[in-house]
């Protein structure tokens, strides 16, 4: 059963970076496919970016936002730089048992693992 953790969360100033860790556990992640998303209480819950086939970002945060993967560690990354007020949420990472095909990110009811969250304040 594949566990997952987020962490790496916290309060950065508008314009500051924060790096987002999944770490999973009970398998490998190289045949799965990873999602982050994040919610803001009374909101859907959004897509952020995801690597399957490939790396693919919401249009919101693309050209600021990275995900990466390190097999050795079983751990993805999402690096967030030039935060904004409205980048404010909880940020999950979620997994499917396979990789989807490039250029296609999964909306949330398609993955079957989730991490608990972590919490990002981007405010002065």
């Amino acid at each position: 059963q594949l566990q997952l953790v987020e962490s790496g969360g916290g309060l950065v100033q508008p314009g500051g970076s924060l790096k987002l860790s999944c770490e999973a556990s009970g398998s490998s992640l190289d045949y799965y496919t990873i999602g982050w998303f994040r919610q803001v209480p009374g909101k859907e819950r959004e897509g952020v970016s995801c690597s399957g086939g490939s790396a693919n970002y919401a249009d919101s945060v693309k050209g600021r936002f990275t995900i990466s993967r390190d097999n050795a560690k079983n751990t993805v990354y999402l690096q967030m730089n030039s935060l904004k007020s409205e980048d404010t949420a909880v940020y999950y990472c979620a997994a499917i048992p396979f990789r989807v095909a490039p250029g296609y990110c999964p909306g949330p009811q398609s993955y079957d693992y989730w991490g608990q969250g972590t919490q990002v304040t981007v405010s002065s």
